[in-house]
């Protein structure tokens, strides 16, 4: 797709329906992907992406959708991006890979240096890439362990992380994310999310002693667990026990960073700083990278404690590079802005609409949650028949977390077509 078609794109009528939902080349596309790839793929709907461009999507057969997904939260900076498209191709035409975990590439320590000068810490930072949010966390829970000598780590009831083994263990959004597949990883307790009580009362008095809990891993709105945001107090409530036992507080920012909630990073809401912050996601705007983000006198692991092959390849850090600049270059406050009339459009609806009984959000981090998960997943499911694509969370939640340049018509159009969809969902 040449520039002018990603823009034409990108300001095309979507939604814009011209088959049914799915359409033939889509159907036969979904019939060949059945045979031969794993059944383990929770696909949420029959969506058949060909391209896209800025906030919309067109499948196989011509239909053009309006993304309120981003990818699951991925295309920060929209579909194709000129910018991010341009740096990805001449990067690409000098160097497609080298080992940065081996070798010494330029462009890691750039992105490095850019995650140092972001970072929400007072003092200096270190960072590691990697290619997802899963082996970001993995090492995170390496480096918090190293550094402390101690071997417990402590997650949150509600909480999503990942799905390899350290990840997995971790979250706790839904019981089926561990089915089948224990001994999970030894040394992990779980409190609960914006509790004041548990955590001292059960955990460290009861379960494990504070002093050897090398880490406490938190995302500071959890994601998978239902777009939840915590209670004012309880970020400083955690720093300050943290610091009390000389715990590693790691702010899991895979879905909530990278502007998303109209700040850099999400944590900074809350006013306090993390020890160590995970990236990923929307920090390449759909290239494959993440990143631990340590404070300097933390990341002191010695030479091949820890390593990846593919991590901070040069085309991702590329596109990160990019993403980054068009984030500071004016996104981050769009997306305060468009996310400031979403969540008052969808608090109109939910005047009027029964079953939704809370709207709650952050810059374009916004959560509706239903009565049940089924009217969520009926929602859900007649959104992207009219062509608007959202997405379930949590038990019965629809999350909106589209592009950083979401446009306020295009968030004028996806309230109307999600207020058809509550209509046609629930019946009237």
């Amino acid at each position: 797709m040449s520039t002018t078609e990603s823009v034409d794109l990108a300001e095309a009528q979507a939604p814009l329906l011209v088959t049914e939902v799915p359409g033939p080349e889509a159907r036969a596309r979904i019939e060949r992907d059945r045979k031969v790839t794993s059944p383990s793929l929770p696909r949420a709907y029959e969506l058949v992406p060909a391209r896209g461009a800025g906030s919309v999507i067109e499948d196989v057969d011509g239909n053009r959708f309006l993304d309120v997904n981003a990818g699951i939260a991925v295309t920060s900076t929209g579909h194709a991006h000129p910018k991010v498209v341009e740096a990805i191709r001449i990067q690409a035409e000098r160097l497609l890979h080298y080992s940065a975990s081996d070798f010494y590439l330029p462009i890691y320590s750039d992105v490095c240096e850019e995650l140092d000068r972001i970072a929400p810490f007072s003092e200096g930072a270190r960072s590691f890439l990697t290619n997802s949010g899963t082996e970001a966390v993995e090492g995170a829970i390496k480096l918090a362990r190293y550094a402390t000598g101690r071997q417990y780590v402590v997650a949150m009831i509600g909480s999503f992380h990942g799905r390899s083994y350290g990840s997995v263990s971790l979250t706790a959004s839904k019981a089926k994310y561990h089915a089948g597949f224990g001994p999970l990883l030894p040394g992990v307790v779980h409190t609960h999310f914006g509790d004041f009580e548990h955590l001292e009362q059960v955990v460290f008095a009861r379960l494990i002693p504070p002093d050897e809990v090398a880490a406490i891993v938190v995302e500071p709105v959890l994601g998978e667990g239902g777009y939840v945001f915590p209670p004012e107090g309880w970020f400083a409530y955690l720093r300050e026990l943290c610091d009390r036992h000389g715990i590693v507080l790691v702010a899991d920012e895979v879905q909530s960073g990278m502007g998303r909630t109209g700040k850099m990073w999400a944590i900074e809401h809350e006013g306090v700083e993390p020890d160590v912050l995970l990236a990923g996601k929307g920090i390449a705007s759909g290239m494959p990278l993440s990143a631990i983000v340590a404070r300097e006198r933390l990341m002191t692991w010695d030479v091949g404690a820890h390593g990846s092959t593919f991590g901070g390849n040069p085309v991702a850090c590329a596109a990160a590079l990019a993403t980054l600049e068009l984030i500071e270059g004016g996104l981050l406050d769009n997306a305060r802005d468009v996310g400031e009339l979403l969540v008052k459009g969808l608090r109109d609806i939910q005047a009027r609409r029964p079953e939704i009984v809370d709207v709650r959000g952050r810059g374009l981090m916004i959560g509706i949650e239903f009565a049940d998960g089924q009217t969520m997943h009926a929602v859900e499911q007649a959104a992207f028949r009219r062509g608007l694509l959202v997405l379930g969370a949590g038990d019965s939640v629809i999350r909106m977390s589209p592009p950083l340049l979401f446009r306020p018509d295009q968030a004028e159009t996806a309230l109307q077509v999600f207020d058809d969809a509550v209509a046609d969902a629930v019946g009237g």
